[in-house]
């Protein structure tokens, strides 16, 4: 039996052992830590270089009237070639899905017949067209001018 007692001796010195050592580690962490709490020093420039670090890169416009494009600079601005080239080309610059070709003379004889009704389908798509060629952003005013822009050049 001594063998025994032996083992729970020593068992016992050695767990007392472990929990003196980890209150003197307790102990001295909190001698290293901050004072009661209070947030460290932090060098003023230190701190600067922090905050331009971690700035927002943009912010989001939650403005109801923007519609998810920008407003032209002014009234009259609006320049149907570029917006054509930016917007219309890659479907009436090549014929992508049927699209009749800016300068095609046949395709859009008989779109031009239609009189107000080209506006229409341009406004509210056609076919493989969606409504304002997908660029919800343009006034109805200014999907006649991109219109009028490929009618005259299609002449």
């Amino acid at each position: 039996m001594s063998a025994d007692s032996d083992f729970y001796r020593t068992l016992t010195m050695v767990i007392v052992g472990l929990g003196v050592f980890f209150v003197i580690i307790i102990i001295a962490a909190n001698m290293v830590s901050t004072d009661g709490g209070a947030e460290p020093k932090i060098d003023a420039r230190v701190k600067a270089k922090i905050d331009d670090s971690i700035k927002p890169v943009g912010v989001v416009n939650v403005d109801p009237g923007m519609a998810g494009a920008a407003a032209p600079a002014a009234a009259g601005a609006f320049d149907a070639g570029a917006e054509y080239q930016a917007k219309c080309f890659a479907c009436h610059g090549t014929g992508a899905a049927g699209a009749p070709k800016l300068g095609d003379k046949a395709a859009w004889t008989a779109r031009i017949a239609q009189g107000d009704g080209i506006y229409t389908n341009a406004i509210n798509g056609k076919g493989a067209m969606p409504p304002k060629g997908g660029h919800a952003g343009l006034s109805d005013d200014n999907v006649k001018s991109i219109v009028d822009y490929m009618i005259n050049k299609s002449k």
